[in-house]
């Protein structure tokens, strides 16, 4: 039996819905078998976060519910409704 290693998925969805659109997306693959950038695709890996649950990712955080404070409702920050998916896979040993 080979080793196995962590793949990271972040999907930020446009509510804190599991089957909201997803707004944007990085991945981070810890086998070594891809190499990923931000902003390296067009494509989205997945429409929802219940899509990446139906492909086999296993979500580890959801966001917090954090409400803007009076008069920031429009203002820039991080992006909000992150959630971190991971799968775990085999890697040649």
């Amino acid at each position: 039996m080979g080793e196995r290693r962590q793949k990271l998925l972040i999907l930020y969805l446009a509510s804190s819905a599991l089957d909201s659109p997803v707004r944007g997306w990085s991945s981070y693959d810890g086998t070594g078998k891809e190499a990923h950038t931000t902003g390296d695709s067009q494509t989205m890996p997945y429409k929802t976060g219940v899509e990446a649950l139906r492909d086999g990712w296993r979500c580890i955080q959801f966001p917090q519910l954090i409400p803007p404070y009076p008069g920031l409702e429009y203002s820039t920050s991080f992006q909000k409704n992150e959630f971190i998916f991971e799968k775990l896979e085999d890697v040649d040993g």
